[in-house]
C-alpha cells in the first residue's frame, strides 16, 4: 500500500496518517478535503505529502475515509466507482450500519472494510492529530467477510502495525453498544455543560468553583457538532433507547433524594464502583479513556 489517500485530515485521518507514514517512510500520502487550508495545514504539519483530489483516488492503493457519517454515506459510493481493482477504501465512522447498507449492493463491495477505531479526543482538525493514539485501541471491524480476503489482510496488518486491536462484530450489534459506550456519554456532558452554561447566566462565579472533576467531566462537550449530529441522527434508535434508561436512572437517584434514602443512595454507588474494574485497562493505559466519533 505505496499510495495513501486520506479523506479527511482532522484528528483520526490525520493521526493515522503520522503512524502509517512512521512505520512506512516510502509510502507517499495524499489528503482530500472540502477545504483547500485544512489541506495547506496539513501539508505545513507534515501529515500529509501532497494535495489531491476525489478523481485521485483511481491510483490509490488505500483511500482511508475519515468524515462525517452523514458524508461518508453519500460518497462512499462515489469513491467505489473510482477505486482501481487492487484499492481497497475503509471508513473510521462511529456508525456502522447505514455506512454498510450504502455499498451493500457496490459491484466493487470487496473492495470496501468497514472499520470504527475507538480512539479520539475531544479536539477537530488537522492541529488535534497526534502520534500514538490507536496504541492499545480497539478497532472494531464489520462484516470482515465482504471484504476481498488479500486487501483486508494487507490493511489490518498496516492497523496493528500502529498499535489497534481488532475486534470484530456485525453493523447492528457495533451500533447499539457503541450508543452505550461512546454516545451517551457525549448526550451525557453536553447536556451537563448546558445545565452549567444556564445557570452560569444568572449566577457570575459557579465556574470559579468549578475544579478538575467538573473539567473532566464535561470534556467531550467540546467535541464538535458538525461531526456529532449526523451521528446521533444515524444511531437515532439506540441513542434513544439509551437516553431512556439513563433518564430513569436518573429520576430514581432524584427520588431517593427526596425520600432522604441515602443508605440506598450510598448502595448504588458503592454496586457502580465496580465500573472502574470493569476499565481498568483503560484507566491504567498511558493515555487513559479517549473521547472518540
Amino acid at each position: 500500500m505505496k499510495n495513501i489517500y486520506i479523506i479527511g485530515v482532522g484528528l483520526i485521518g490525520g493521526s493515522l496518517a503520522i503512524d502509517i507514514k512512521k512505520n512506512n517512510p516510502e509510502t507517499v500520502i495524499y489528503g482530500i478535503s472540502r477545504k483547500d487550508s485544512t489541506l495547506e495545514t496539513a501539508l505545513s504539519l507534515n501529515l500529509i505529502d501532497k494535495k489531491a483530489t476525489l478523481d485521485d483516488v483511481e491510483k490509490a492503493d488505500l483511500v482511508i475515509v475519515s468524515i462525517p457519517v452523514d458524508a461518508t454515506v453519500k460518497l462512499l459510493p462515489t469513491i467505489l466507482d473510482k477505486i482501481p481493482d487492487n484499492g481497497l477504501v475503509v471508513d473510521a465512522g462511529s456508525t456502522k450500519e447505514d455506512i454498510c447498507k450504502a455499498v451493500e449492493n457496490h459491484p466493487k463491495r470487496r473492495n470496501f472494510l468497514a472499520m470504527h477505531p475507538i480512539a479520539g479526543t475531544e479536539h477537530s482538525g488537522p492541529n488535534a492529530a497526534i502520534s500514538g493514539l490507536f496504541v492499545g485501541k480497539t478497532n472494531i471491524i464489520c462484516e470482515v467477510e465482504k471484504t476481498a480476503f488479500k486487501l483486508q489482510e494487507k490493511a489490518l496488518k498496516l492497523f496493528a502495525d500502529v498499535g489497534m486491536r481488532m475486534r470484530y462484530m456485525n453493523p447492528v450489534a457495533h451500533d447499539k453498544h457503541i450508543a452505550y459506550m461512546s454516545h451517551l456519554s457525549h448526550i451525557s456532558a453536553f447536556m451537563l455543560g448546558k445545565t452549567v452554561i444556564d445557570k452560569e447566566r444568572n449566577e457570575r462565579d459557579i465556574f470559579d468553583m468549578a475544579g478538575s472533576g467538573f473539567a473532566s467531566t464535561v470534556r467531550l462537550a467540546k467535541s464538535s457538532p458538525e461531526m456529532w449530529t449526523p451521528i446521533f441522527k444515524q444511531n437515532k434508535t439506540n441513542v434513544i433507547e439509551t437516553l431512556e434508561e439513563y433518564i430513569t436512572n436518573l429520576t430514581h437517584f432524584k427520588e431517593l433524594m427526596q425520600q432522604d434514602d441515602f443508605d440506598a443512595i450510598f448502595n448504588e454507588m458503592k454496586d457502580t464502583n465496580y465500573i472502574k474494574e470493569i476499565l481498568k485497562p483503560l484507566l491504567t493505559s498511558p493515555k487513559g479513556m479517549d473521547a472518540h466519533s
